[in-house]
């Protein structure tokens, strides 16, 4: 390792600052504990397993580290249980928006299913409306702190439910509102992506954009179903495609067809280490397959899923990363740049927030090793005598 290199290995206050831009994201999981708690106290929601905000955050983690998917899933009842009013989900919305801006993410395309959030009256616009109007104050409010962020809302169809092509054309509705594109969530054993194709198909005529979960709990057939049936743009995890590569004895690596495909067409994969972990998707950070993805060049970016039950953030994914596999700022603004090339807004929007905030945010943060050690080695004569 170079002096340059380990000069430019980030630290955490680094890797804070630094300029993050974040794919994979839900709204139901990154509540802050204590406004589940206040949410449940002022909706007579009673189910919570701890009124302690400290106590509930562990239990959020504990109980999502399972090592299994639908365990993992089966915690997101009480997030969902107090986001069920106009107000508690503009406050949601809203505390993202801070929570992701403080941690120094510029951009983020956070997911929500609307469908989940109609139990006390509201319709699927009211929802959408609510949300989008708390993603607007929280990035004003970010402003105002010193933060830029700009967030995007996909919206979720859930895969076992039956209102996918509904929640396409919703949203499709609002995609110059707020609304950048399409996802489908949750199980996906037993519920392959081939359910909706209307959905996907109608998205595709109206020129739309849309995110798959993929290759997660379920293997490679998933993949391939989600880009060569339903032609997504993006692969919400695809970890399992290693799968279809082999790493041979003398290190050399062999993709399969459906690996070299999603790497020659530069698939986006919206990779989310400890998520993986927690799942049964990946067993340690060190063995995670975006290193291997990462020394591949595929699109691999980095992101978060849910932050609640992961007890994460960016910033805390990067550090993992950095001790894992050594990476630099360079690798940092590698990952950076993928997601904002992959993101779902317009070209030109995308490639002024690569040149005029990504890139001069990471070229800033790697010039100042070069002040560093301009004054380790400025001594003057008497001092060094």
């Amino acid at each position: 390792m170079t002096s340059q290199t380990i000069a430019n290995t980030p630290t955490p206050e680094q890797i804070r600052r630094a300029p993050k831009v974040l794919l994979h994201d839900h709204l139901d999981g990154g509540l802050r504990p204590g406004t589940i708690v206040e949410l449940a106290r002022d909706s007579g929601y009673s189910q919570l397993p701890e009124t302690d905000p400290d106590r509930l955050g562990v239990w959020f983690h504990e109980a999502a580290d399972s090592g299994s998917l639908e365990r993992y899933l089966e915690t997101f009842s009480h997030t969902v249980g107090v986001m069920q009013t106009r107000e508690a989900l503009v406050r949601v919305a809203r505390e993202c928006a801070e929570d992701l801006a403080a941690d120094g993410v510029v951009y983020a395309e956070v997911r929500y299913a609307p469908e989940q959030h109609l139990a006390a009256g509201l319709r699927l616009e009211e929802v959408v409306e609510a949300v989008n109007e708390g993603f607007r104050e929280g990035e004003r409010l970010a402003r105002e702190r010193g933060h830029r962020i700009r967030v995007g809302a996909l919206l979720t169809a859930m895969r076992h439910a039956a209102r996918a092509l509904e929640i396409a054309e919703l949203a499709n509705r609002y995609r110059d509102l707020g609304v950048v594109g399409f996802d489908i969530a949750g199980a996906e054993a037993g519920y392959p992506p081939t359910r909706h194709l209307d959905a996907f198909e109608y998205l595709k005529r109206e020129n739309n954009h849309f995110t798959i979960h993929a290759g997660e709990a379920f293997g490679l057939p998933s993949i391939w179903q989600a880009l060569q049936w339903c032609g997504a743009d993006r692969l919400g995890h695809g970890v399992r495609i290693i799968d279809d590569i082999e790493v041979k004895d003398d290190g050399t690596v062999h993709l399969g067809r459906l690996a070299s495909y999603v790497r020659d067409k530069r698939i986006p994969l919206e990779m989310c280490p400890s998520s993986n972990l927690q799942t049964g998707a990946a067993t340690s950070y060190a063995e995670h397959p975006i290193g291997l993805l990462r020394r591949l060049h595929f699109r691999a970016t980095v992101n978060t899923d849910n932050r609640l039950m992961s007890h994460t953030t960016m910033s805390r994914e990067f550090e993992h990363l950095v001790d894992a596999f050594g990476y630099t700022l360079d690798d940092m603004q590698w990952f950076s740049v993928n997601a904002m090339k992959s993101a779902f807004i317009p070209f030109d929007e995308r490639l002024a927030m690569i040149n005029d905030v990504v890139k001069p945010g990471y070229a800033e943060l790697k010039s100042e090793w070069l002040f560093q050690q301009t004054a380790s080695t400025s001594g003057s004569p008497a001092e060094e005598g």
